[in-house]
């Protein structure tokens, strides 16, 4: 089904939809129906529900036909049988929605497994075993290393030469649309003594997601050439992040409680079959990886992001970044490599942040503190309002999409709102 132009479904859309044809991403929602949680695609404006499919025969392939693997409430069953199930999955479900189809005409067929978008629950797409967050967009690192150590030490001297990371925690990822509460803890203004306070720098953080679908053995790297086939898709992420907690408790570990309150993905992940035409070359690394991070061809994909602010006052999300994926520094198949290089094991569900992805203009920064430029700028709302971190009521919308030749390919939204700080006698 996959051609160099756009493809014709005989569900109605645009040529702007995040969904079309091309796309085929996948989640997990709560059917309206039976009320379980299964395995999902979204078409335009329906949510397909894969496991209906499944039980209606429609996947006869080899790989699928067996095990109805998309009935169930995470994806996991489904990602850990490896690419060429992924790949017949793809193809099945485009044959099934092309224009001409026989399930086209299948009425009840489409009553069973086709549901609007606005009229479902999109519950959270994998159980996710573990978290690693890594730190790869070099201008994001520069930025932040102007503001604590000024540019002529901005960047560590290991930055360049391998892929910083630092364990997050899975357990606080949350589906987009949950609300987030602001947190309390250790602050400190001198970094000597701390105060007891509600976090008064949240901030966000734009970045992507990768999740592995296939892992390896304990004690086996991975090999860079074979990353990308552990690699399921990617999703939208924001890592939220509380900054003058951090600032106090990072030395010498780096972050803890000021990143693992909350951390927001989007319900649907794309798949890299889809991400392959917006393939575009990796910037030059300097100096040349180690061999084991290098790759014949490096690659990253050209997908616009885009973060808006929206307070209470507002009835729409004012843009406030516009960044791009192509910006890090170091790319998933990279990040992936390094991770396992040890032998450490990588499981179905690991989920990999990329760190927050600043280009190189201002209007291109991937947070607040790097748009305030630690607190010292305005940002604008784009009326009488301004910000320098977020406050209570703000919604964070983020999206992502890849422009193709009469299509698009999207990511859907990743919104998550600030609520205040619980009262002290939650506390103590």
């Amino acid at each position: 089904m996959e051609s160099g132009s756009a493809l014709k479904s005989f569900v109605e859309y645009t040529s702007e939809h995040h969904f079309p044809l091309e796309n085929i991403p996948y989640g997990t929602f709560k059917n309206p129906e039976s009320n379980e949680i299964h395995c999902c695609t979204r078409i335009g404006d329906f949510v397909v529900d894969l496991a209906a499919l499944h039980d209606l025969g429609h996947f006869s392939g080899d790989n699928l036909k067996s095990e109805n693997v998309f009935k169930h409430e995470f994806l996991n069953t489904f990602m850990a049988l490896g690419r060429p199930s992924w790949t017949e999955a793809r193809a099945t479900i485009q044959n099934l929605f092309a224009e001409g189809s026989s399930f086209e005409n299948d009425e009840d067929g489409k009553s069973k497994a086709l549901f609007a978008f606005d009229k479902v629950e999109m519950t959270l797409p994998v159980d996710i075993k573990d978290y690693t967050d890594f730190y790869s967009s070099k201008n994001h690192a520069y930025n932040v290393g102007c503001m604590i150590r000024g540019p002529d030490n901005a960047l560590q001297p290991n930055y360049t030469y391998l892929p910083v990371g630092y364990h997050g925690r899975a357990s606080s990822v949350v589906v987009s649309g949950t609300d987030v509460r602001r947190p309390k803890g250790q602050v400190s203004a001198d970094k000597k003594v701390p105060t007891w306070s509600d976090c008064k720098r949240l901030d966000f953080e734009l970045e992507m997601g990768a999740y592995v679908g296939v892992g390896n053995e304990l004690g086996k790297p991975i090999k860079i050439a074979n990353a990308s086939d552990h690699i399921f898709g990617l999703s939208l992420l924001n890592d939220w992040s509380a900054r003058d907690i951090q600032v106090w408790e990072y030395v010498p570990l780096g972050p803890f409680n000021a990143k693992n309150f909350a951390s927001t993905v989007s319900p649907w992940i794309i798949t890299l079959e889809a991400l392959e035409p917006f393939k575009i070359a990796h910037q030059d690394q300097d100096p040349e990886p180690m061999p084991y991070l290098r790759e014949d061809n490096p690659s990253t994909y050209n997908i616009d992001l885009h973060v808006g602010i929206q307070s209470e006052n507002m009835d729409a999300p004012h843009e406030v970044c516009l960044s791009n994926f192509k910006h890090l520094y170091w790319n998933v198949n990279q990040q992936l490599t390094h991770h396992a290089v040890t032998g450490c094991n990588m499981s179905t569900g690991d989920f990999l942040g990329s760190g927050t992805i600043s280009g190189t203009e201002k209007s291109e920064r991937g947070c607040l503190l790097e748009l305030s430029w630690a607190g010292k700028e305005k940002v604008s709302l784009g009326n009488d309002e301004e910000r320098v971190f977020l406050k209570d009521g703000d919604s964070v919308h983020m999206t992502g999409v890849c422009k193709g030749d009469g299509y698009t390919v999207g990511f859907g939204d990743c919104v998550g709102k600030i609520l205040p700080a619980l009262d002290d006698s939650e506390y103590f």
